[in-house]
């Protein structure tokens, strides 16, 4: 929280910075310096101390952090406004509100008091709405929306950065464990399972090792991944674990915690990176099902796409309307040593095909025009090099030159012939078209990752810590569940419109939902500004929710912000002993 006075910016020449981000120049005071051996130099401490005024580049309104590195400025004397805006932003808090209370999220968090169920969830709203997870952004946001806190309490970022320190494993795990304890284990669900990783550069994270990213930007990484209940479109668990870890053998550790949890009735929807025979005799061995995307380039399924090429691409019979593609199932062994069939779905869809004949022959010309440059130099080229074209060296006086290469037409030729085709591995029979409306029924689990990184602000973490690390993907978490759920039910909505307007995608109606504000009247209390819009109503009504029940919910919030508009003195920064999570 900023204070809304106005003191002169320090001139403590080294230790004071300005930051600018956006339109705000915030300004940071270094207190420390940590030597990190890995850089094998010392990196600045730094924490925000105020943020310079737009009319005085000399004067700040600090925050409580300044106050804890400067005690001796005298500062002015408490102001008798509130510490709260006058115009406060209701609609979106009582969407996400409403989902948590139907979700029962409170009561999940039956070990916390009412002090760190709040915040815990003003925490998950804030990067909801915001799609932010800067702690030193929270009091800002707090400052303009009604909280979960009690008495809509606003806390300072540096109770925010404690607060992500004092979360424990116990709470993490005591969570998902009643969150999974209240679903139904013998009901027939599919479970989406997919993970993503995350660059990490902070010096003092323990799972952050150098793994194999999709997109290697030669920093260590970590991994996290996500369970998702793909007919009650909910996510189940989360995981977080070492970036040397490759996805593939993570999974026997996913099923013996769903196995845990009591889970009977299951089975599996997966991305191509899980696919392996210890994997798949896993899950059978647990007698859960499994759905898994093959590439059509598989070697053990370019034999199966061979002998049955040119049966089903063009036939009526076989083509899946919906998807726009060709399908047909096969029944056959996927191990020599399996004792019952598999069954395998291949799929051709000419987009698809063109699509990828694109992409291999513009690979194959960004091959071409590299070894034409370096022809005749000392260079040796990789294994994808070697894999599309015959390389030839000459070796002389010990140096070892590039001479020329050849294209290998044989091979090229197979994968020309294989664009367009994948193939879909099911343990329980199926249609084609059954297997493909499941497989792709998994979107739901991508979007969850893209929301993560692009709608709540995950993109970096900005931890220095491991348990800051670890409550921050517990509260992302949390943030996933509610998110899902805003989008499950605007999309629910929209299917039964007649038309498809454009604000009815989560970041759109959301900020929508933003335009319903509470104003505060010359007494002190709060009232709405205006009426709700069409557009509201239809948005709100994707949550069971008409105006006459958000204009009575806006009442009771302006009450409880009315009896809480006294200014709220920062709590202790020197101890944790009021605190009770």
């Amino acid at each position: 929280m900023y204070y809304n006075f106005l003191v002169k910016i320090p001139e403590n020449t080294g230790k004071i910075s300005k930051n600018k981000r956006g339109n705000t120049t915030y300004i940071e005071y270094t207190y420390g310096r940590k030597y990190n051996p890995d850089k094998k130099y010392n990196v600045p401490q730094r924490t925000t101390i105020g943020k310079m005024s737009s009319s005085d580049d000399t004067k700040m309104y600090p925050n409580p952090n300044f106050e804890k590195y400067f005690p001796d400025v005298a500062l002015p004397e408490e102001n008798d406004e509130s510490s709260r805006s006058s115009c406060v932003r209701v609609g979106s808090y009582l969407v996400i509100k409403k989902i948590a209370e139907d979700y029962q999220l409170f009561d999940h968090l039956d070990n916390w008091d009412d002090r760190g169920k709040g915040l815990l969830l003003d925490l998950a709203a804030y990067s909801i709405i915001s799609e932010n997870n800067a702690a030193q952004h929270y009091p800002e946001y707090a400052y303009n929306h009604p909280l979960m806190t009690p008495e809509h309490k606003i806390y300072s970022d540096s109770t925010i950065s404690r607060f992500l320190t004092e979360i424990s494993a116990d709470d993490r795990v005591n969570f998902l464990n009643s969150w999974n304890e209240h679903r139904n284990h013998d009901e027939r669900i599919y479970i989406s399972y997919d993970s993503t990783n995350k660059n990490c550069k902070a010096g003092d994270i323990e799972k952050a090792e150098y793994g194999h990213p999709k997109n290697d930007v030669g920093a260590p990484v970590f991994n996290y991944s996500v369970a998702y209940d793909m007919n009650n479109q909910i996510p189940l668990l989360y995981e977080s674990y070492p970036g040397s870890i490759v996805d593939v053998s993570q999974l026997h550790y996913v099923i013996e915690k769903f196995q845990g949890y009591g889970y009977k009735n299951i089975g599996f929807v997966l991305d191509r990176g899980y696919f392996s025979k210890d994997n798949i005799k896993y899950m059978e061995s647990c007698n859960y099902d499994y759905v898994i995307m093959v590439k059509g380039k598989a070697s053990f399924v370019h034999q199966l796409i061979t002998d049955h090429k040119g049966e089903f691409e063009l036939k009526r019979s076989c083509f899946i309307k919906e998807y726009l593609t060709y399908g047909t199932t096969i029944r056959a062994k996927l191990y020599i040593d399996d004792e019952q069939d598999s069954y395998f779905h291949l799929y051709h869809k000419t987009s698809k095909e063109n699509a990828e004949l694109m992409q291999l022959e513009t690979m194959l010309q960004r091959m071409e025009n590299t070894m034409e440059k370096y022809k005749g130099k000392e260079i040796t080229f990789g294994s994808p090099y070697e894999h599309y074209f015959d390389l030839t060296y000459h070796e002389k006086a010990g140096v070892r030159k590039f001479y020329g290469y050849k294209e290998r037409a044989d091979i090229i030729e197979k994968e020309m012939q294989l664009c367009g085709y994948f193939t879909i591995v099911t343990s329980k029979k199926m249609s084609a078209q059954e297997a493909l409306a499941l497989y792709k029924s998994r979107d739901a689990s991508e979007k969850l990752f893209c929301s993560d990184k692009s709608f709540l602000g995950n993109h970096s973490l900005r931890v220095s810590g491991n348990d800051a690390l670890e409550s921050k993907i517990f509260i992302e978490f949390i943030a996933l569940i509610i998110r899902s759920k805003i989008y499950t039910l605007l999309r629910k909505r929209m299917a039964e419109m007649s038309k498809k307007p454009n604000y009815m995608t989560v970041p759109a109606a959301l900020r929508e939902l933003e335009k319903i504000e509470l104003i505060k009247q010359p007494k002190g209390h709060y009232k709405l500004d205006h009426a709700i819009t069409a557009t509201q109503k239809t948005i709100l009504g994707a949550f069971g929710l008409d105006e006459d029940t958000i204009r009575a919910k806006a009442i009771a919030v302006g009450m409880e912000l009315a009896k809480s508009a006294k200014p709220e003195k920062e709590e202790k920064e020197e101890d944790g002993s009021d605190q009770n999570y």
